[in-house]
């Protein structure tokens, strides 16, 4: 959530962000009306309850028509300290649900609009020329076929449509990339991390996934747990109500963990093949700073995925992504899309968001600096999320004959192998 006195303060600049983002700004003015009846009513009740006191100590020593005005007072101030208590807690209840309606502040320059209406920050690498090397580039679903890597038919068979299953040289592929991205990340300075794939609601909400994002979460209503869409839910959690000392940071990990999305509005895209999936494997960067060094980290966690992806040999495009698609925790999200010889297009396998202290408020993460205690940024980053990472490595890197040349980096992940070979028979 926000920082109310932001709100206080400067209250079009929090407007102004509803309004990008394409959300309700009148939240904005029943916020500060709220805050304001919260803030009076607790006034109120501290006057009162001063009055309260003080009689207490007159009430013993009087007698008479005094003492009896006194108890008549008395009772009519226990009165009126239950009402304003009642109201201060009705009024900071209303806050506190308005505040959890409203979306991180985005920062001033990012891009104003919907999906379509990003930036491209910039261009590394080309896509290939299939037709100047004389073929029709195949999908990653054909030639994980050819490779017997992907099996999506007894993926529905046994679960239904989105699900699949890695089979040979396509579950050694994972592994690789898993390895790969973990050593890397450990290289870094990440601590590598195996996290929950269940939940709480308080974890789940307090990253902000019960909101607009809450079409696409699993519930298990029996156990009242919820399945993880990214590790980043429980690596924001993992510090829930404590207090960092300053010099501990930054914290960084990276985890490995199963995923699951429910897909719920993107009924008739991506049917085809691994791209888009209700489960899927990934690991996730999670950073843990200063507010004041949360745009640099975010700069770092944007290198880390493209060291990555460069390393892979992908071409790929990074973009800002537009104020009404980032989310509601994230303050500004870049995205790093792979091209898809196949869709003839850059799709997205990265992802890095900036939350700021919009997650640490909620989830009542703070940093000890000397005296002061204050929230801490969280920020977040995909560096291999496994489905997307492996369409794009096997159509970028087709060979004529069926094959898939493996990257150099990956090949001591995958015993030396040079070259994915169709299985026989295929």
């Amino acid at each position: 959530m926000i920082d109310l006195r932001l709100l206080r303060d400067d209250p079009e600049r929090v407007r102004e962000s509803q309004r990008a983002r394409g959300e309700d700004v009148g939240i904005v003015d029943a916020l500060l009306s709220a805050d304001e009846r919260r803030r009076a009513s607790s006034v109120r009740f501290d006057e009162l309850r001063s009055e309260q006191k003080q009689l207490g100590k007159l009430i013993p020593k009087a007698e008479g028509d005094e003492k009896a005005g006194l108890l008549k007072r008395a009772g009519e101030l226990s009165a009126a300290v239950k009402a304003a208590d009642a109201e201060q807690g009705e009024a900071a209840e209303e806050t506190q649900r308005l505040l959890r309606l409203l979306g991180n502040v985005v920062y001033p320059d990012v891009p104003v609009g919907g999906e379509e209406d990003f930036t491209v920050r910039e261009t590394i690498g080309s896509p290939r020329d299939f037709a100047a090397e004389g073929f029709e580039p195949k999908d990653h679903l054909e030639l994980g076929q050819l490779l017997a890597a992907i099996d999506v038919e007894r993926g529905a068979k046994v679960s239904g449509s989105r699900f699949y299953y890695l089979t040979g040289v396509g579950a050694l592929l994972e592994l690789a990339l898993v390895n790969a991205a973990i050593a890397r990340a450990t290289e870094a300075g990440f601590t590598p991390m195996l996290t929950p794939a269940l939940v709480k609601p308080q974890a789940m909400e307090g990253t902000g996934f019960l909101g607009q994002a809450a079409q696409d979460v699993y519930h298990l209503e029996k156990d009242d747990f919820y399945l993880v869409g990214t590790s980043e839910v429980p690596l924001a959690g993992y510090h829930m109500d404590e207090i960092i000392d300053a010099s501990r940071l930054p914290l960084r990990y990276a985890a490995f963990s199963p995923c699951f999305r429910r897909e719920a509005g993107s009924y008739g895209k991506d049917t085809r093949g691994i791209f888009r999936v209700h489960q899927f494997d990934k690991v996730e960067m999670f950073s843990y700073v200063a507010p004041e060094d949360s745009e640099a980290e975010h700069l770092r966690l944007l290198e880390w995925e493209k060291q990555w992806l460069t390393a892979l040999e992908l071409p790929f495009q990074v973009i800002d992504v537009a104020t009404g698609d980032l989310g509601s925790s994230a303050a500004r999200k870049y995205d790093c899309e792979a091209w898809i010889p196949t869709q003839s297009k850059y799709r997205e396998v990265t992802s890095t968001s900036d939350c700021t202290e919009f997650q640490s408020r909620r989830l009542s993460i703070r940093m000890r600096d000397g005296k002061n205690v204050r929230p801490l940024a969280t920020l977040n980053g995909t560096l291999c999320a496994v489905p997307r990472t492996i369409v794009a490595l096997l159509e970028n890197h087709q060979q004529a004959d069926g094959s898939v040349r493996v990257p150099e980096m990956l090949r001591p992940y995958l015993g030396g192998r040079e070259r994915l070979e169709p299985a026989a028979g295929k």
